[in-house]
């Protein structure tokens, strides 16, 4: 049976392969697998368009994995004045928490108040936050007396505290929410593909007519027909907007400069409770978050710009120790190094004015930017988790206005329940730890696999391994440890030494090298310097 599994696996992926290497063309090829690129994908599929989307290397492996967790219309965009990027948003999390409620659940968040002035100020723009969200609200701001804050924030420091707010927002799986992105968008008849690389673009008569990939499993080539190509590679944009501008001699000015934001995750008790911390204004006027998540705490996170994109990039030196200290005024027990179970990077596409200053990311804009090329290549960047959806609605009305897609009805996605969310699933609760509340209506599906009573640590099972080898697109150990499970981000050592079993099960259920060497370097990447050994 074991054999006959890695068979079935390796005609499957056989079988994508020779889908996106067809005679004729798709209407529209994506490149890129995080959130905006499938969100695309699955805009498109549903608008009746043939879709192919390629990502280098894992679903969500780069910025789509490594958010703060949150669903949220931005609370810090109220003091900015940007208040119909707020409504935007607002409106995109209701969609979510009810298109994914298996991913996605509502959060109370506690600001607290050290100052006398602090709980009017943030009152009061919470408050046009809940006026904001209307009907879509997931619950009334209140302000707390300083017994109440406690009780809510057990673990928060007593000491000179007044008060604080209350209010709701909502949190979500990002990397979970990725595949079943993915894996709705191929039930309705898109072709995606992880580890296949876009090598080179190709033309007819000067306009784009699909892109050149190479399967990095396997290391065949081959060609993609496309009516329509969209750059949706997150951080890494402009390297495909390079190949585009060298092919038809124009430059193609940077769109992006990245920013990296370090989480640090430590275990709950160091603030007991359901609910969320906020600090909207540290020491050095940065916003400080304290979340429970999927049974660990994650405290971050910074805003730091940088030149390079490394696929795994590290802290910068003063990174941790601004979180450690910043978390330590705020809680009744400072966090400290030995208490860091995992710490992780994530790079942050703003899309950057022509005019911003190098190292300024204040001026440099979250919201997204979508730009069409003379060759026909259209490139979208920026944007947030939680305008995913709209982003990608906005992508294929440009593509359409253009004439690059038919132009067909609008799309659906506004109502497409993701897979996993039943009608009868409600909104998951992300504060308890992984397990089977993360595949919704799959979860009887994974418990029927071999191997679904025997744990291997940390909530994961045999068979959820056999699961995301079979249905979720995992080829290696570090899919299944870092974005199957979460093991990776919630508790490097862990995950590090579960590392031999996940590696023996995916080799009988794809029959492909797992990378365990390879995991066990990256593990130790995700713990401070001074921790790194792993096992």
């Amino acid at each position: 049976m074991r054999g006959q599994a890695a068979r079935i696996q390796l005609v499957h992926r056989q079988d994508i392969v020779a889908r996106l290497s067809r005679p004729e063309p798709f209407d529209l090829v994506v490149v890129g697998g995080g959130a905006t690129g499938l969100g695309v994908a699955l805009d498109a599929t549903l608008r009746g368009l043939s879709v192919a989307l390629v990502e280098s290397h894992d679903f969500a492996g780069g910025t789509s994995s490594r958010a703060t967790k949150l669903v949220h219309g931005g609370v810090r965009y109220l003091a900015q004045g940007r208040i119909g990027l707020v409504r935007e948003a607002l409106r995109e999390r209701a969609l979510l928490l009810r298109n994914a409620p298996h991913l996605a659940g509502p959060i109370a968040f506690v600001m607290p108040a050290y100052d006398l002035w602090e709980k009017p100020f943030y009152g009061a723009g919470l408050k046009l936050y809940d006026t904001l969200a209307g009907r879509a609200g997931l619950g009334a701001t209140r302000w707390l007396n300083r017994t109440e804050t406690l009780e809510r924030m057990p673990g928060l420091r007593p000491e000179g505290l007044r008060g604080g707010i209350e209010y709701w927002d909502g949190q979500f799986e990002d990397a979970r929410l990725a595949l079943a992105l993915a894996r709705t968008a191929q039930r309705h008849g898109a072709t995606v593909l992880n580890y296949c690389a876009v090598t080179d673009l190709w033309r007819r008569d000067g306009r784009l007519a699909g892109v050149r990939c190479q399967d990095r499993e396997e290391g065949r080539s081959f060609e993609i027909g496309a009516r329509c190509v969209v750059n949706a590679t997150g951080v890494w944009v402009d390297a495909l907007r390079s190949m585009d501008g060298e092919a038809d001699g124009l430059p193609a000015p940077a769109l992006v400069k990245p920013s990296q934001g370090l989480h640090v995750v430590v275990d709950r008790h160091f603030l007991p409770g359901r609910g969320a911390l906020i600090v909207p204004r540290t020491a050095d006027g940065r916003v400080l978050f304290a979340v429970p998540w999927l049974g660990k705490l994650i405290l971050g996170t910074t805003d730091t710009p940088r030149d390079d994109l490394p696929r795994e990039p590290v802290q910068f030196p003063g990174e941790l120790d601004f979180i450690l200290r910043e978390a330590g005024r705020y809680l009744a027990r400072p966090p400290s190094r030995e208490d860091i179970r995992s710490l992780w990077v994530g790079l942050r596409p703003l899309v950057k004015p022509l005019q911003a200053m190098d190292r300024d990311t204040g001026a440099i804009s979250r919201e997204h930017l979508i730009e069409v090329r003379p060759s026909g290549l259209v490139t979208v960047t920026g944007g947030k988790w939680t305008t995913y959806r709209s982003m990608a609605s906005a992508v294929l009305e440009r593509c359409a206005s253009e004439g690059l897609v038919p132009a067909h009805a609008a799309a659906a996605s506004a109502h497409e329940r993701l897979l996993g969310a039943g009608e009868a699933v409600a909104p998951s609760d992300l504060t308890l730890p992984p397990g089977p509340h993360l595949y919704g209506t799959e979860a009887a599906a994974v418990n029927r696999l071999p191997g679904a009573g025997n744990e291997l640590g940390g909530g994961l099972t045999e068979a959820m391994v056999r699961f995301a080898a079979r249905e979720e697109y995992a080829r290696t150990v570090e899919d299944v440890l870092a974005r199957r499970s979460r093991l990776l981000f919630l508790d490097a050592r862990l995950a590090a030494r579960l590392a031999g079993d996940v590696a023996t099960i995916l080799q009988e259920e794809t029959g492909v090298d797992p990378a365990r060497a390879a995991f066990a370097d990256l593990a130790a990447r995700y713990l401070p310097a001074a921790s790194r050994r792993v096992a």
